[in-house]
C-alpha cells in the first residue's frame, strides 16, 4: 500500500525559528526585551501566516476550529507587524502583546488538534496537548501579571525560552507527521 506523505516546510520553517529563538532567549533571557523585539515580530507574522495557511486549508472539512486559527493568525500578523514597525515601543508593550500572541497560538492550536492527533499518533498528540495547555497558562500568567512579567523577565524568560524551544519541537514534529491526511 503506497502512503501519502506530504511534508509542510512552512512549519518547519516555523519550528526552526522557533527553536533557534527559544536557545537565544535562554543565553540572553535579560535582552528578551530589548534587542530581540524584531526577531519577535518576524517570529510572530510566521506563526500567523501559518495559522492563516491552517484556516485556509481545513476550513471547507470543519468548522469552528479554523475560525479561531484565521483570528489567531490574523492577531500574530498585527503583533509581529507592530514589533517590526516600533521595536522601541515593544518592550514596554511586549509584556501584554506576547502573552496574547501566546494564548490565541495555543488555543489555535487546540481547535484543530484532532485531526493532529489522528496523523501523529498518540505521543504526538499529549505533547501537542501538554504543550499548549502550558503555553495558555503561561500567556495568562503573563497576561494577569504584566508588571511582575515586566520586572522579572528574566526569569520569566527561561521559561520562555524552555517553552519557545518546545513550541518549535512541536512545529517541526507537525511538518514531519503529514501523512495520509485529507487536512493537507
Amino acid at each position: 500500500m503506497k502512503r501519502n506523505f506530504k511534508f509542510d516546510w512552512m512549519e518547519l520553517v516555523m519550528g526552526i525559528l522557533l527553536v533557534l529563538l527559544g536557545i537565544f532567549t535562554f543565553i540572553r533571557p535579560g535582552g528578551m526585551l530589548t534587542g530581540i523585539v524584531v526577531i519577535y515580530g518576524m517570529i510572530a507574522v510566521v506563526t500567523g501566516i501559518v495559522d492563516i495557511v491552517t484556516y485556509v486549508r481545513v476550513e471547507k472539512y470543519t468548522g469552528f476550529g479554523p475560525t479561531i486559527s484565521l483570528i489567531s493568525g490574523i492577531l500574530s500578523v498585527m503583533c509581529g507587524i507592530m514589533l517590526l514597525i516600533y521595536p522601541n515601543a515593544g518592550k514596554w508593550i511586549i509584556s501584554l502583546l506576547f502573552p496574547v500572541w501566546f494564548i490565541a497560538h495555543c488555543i489555535s492550536r487546540l481547535s484543530h488538534m484532532n485531526p493532529n492527533g489522528m496523523r501523529g499518533g498518540k505521543v504526538f498528540y499529549y505533547f501537542m496537548l501538554i504543550m499548549n495547555v502550558i503555553g495558555v497558562v503561561l500567556g495568562f500568567l503573563m497576561v494577569f501579571r504584566p508588571f511582575l512579567t515586566f520586572m522579572t523577565m528574566r526569569a520569566i524568560g527561561y521559561v520562555v525560552a524552555v517553552y519557545l524551544v518546545l513550541m518549535g519541537i512541536d512545529s517541526i514534529m507537525e511538518a514531519f507527521g503529514r501523512r495520509d491526511s485529507k487536512w493537507n
